[in-house]
């Protein structure tokens, strides 16, 4: 279901995650953070830099087909028995097929089968669809917040109150 990115994957990487979290229009799913922040979620350049600078984290990719178009991918690092899961993304116009959840699953399967025992993320505090939909997976806030970067890291933000929340998960 998920192979690890290659370089050749990375372009494609950055433009799904900035049309899935920060698409609008008629482009947009319902994960996106356009009305929060603006901008881009990711550059190549960061995406080149978070890379280098965690080289045990896998980027995962998923396509329906070998040499088809990415429909989502998924970065996975290890911190000891307690693995850090983001970038989850989906495109946009696949949302309606539970892609996100199969993607979610084989993600969790992964970390599993490599030594992980838990999975933590951060999602943004006002993304309350978003911190529901993974709460129907499992996963609960543990009651840790870490500030966002208001340094435009991942875009522009749009109101002053946002942070991070945490949600962790037992495998």
């Amino acid at each position: 279901m998920l192979t690890a990115a290659v370089e050749a994957d990375h372009t494609d990487i950055v433009h799904l995650a900035n049309l899935a979290y920060r698409g609008g229009g008629d482009a947009a799913g319902w994960t996106t953070e356009a009305a929060y922040i603006e901008g881009e979620r990711l550059t190549f350049a960061q995406l080149r830099d978070d890379l280098a600078a965690q080289p045990d984290a896998r980027l995962l990719v998923y396509r329906d087909a070998s040499g088809g178009p990415l429909l989502g991918s998924v970065w996975l690092e290890p911190r000891g028995d307690a693995w850090y899961l983001g970038l989850l993304t989906v495109h946009p116009e696949m949302q309606n097929r539970q892609l996100g959840r199969s993607i979610l699953a084989a993600a969790e399967a992964f970390a599993k089968d490599h030594g992980a025992a838990r999975i933590r993320m951060s999602v943004v505090n006002v993304r309350d669809t978003l911190i529901a939909w993974y709460e129907r997976r499992g996963y609960v806030l543990t009651g840790a917040t870490a500030p966002f970067p208001y340094d435009e890291q991942f875009g522009t933000p749009l109101r002053g109150d946002l942070c991070f929340v945490m949600l962790e998960k037992a495998l």
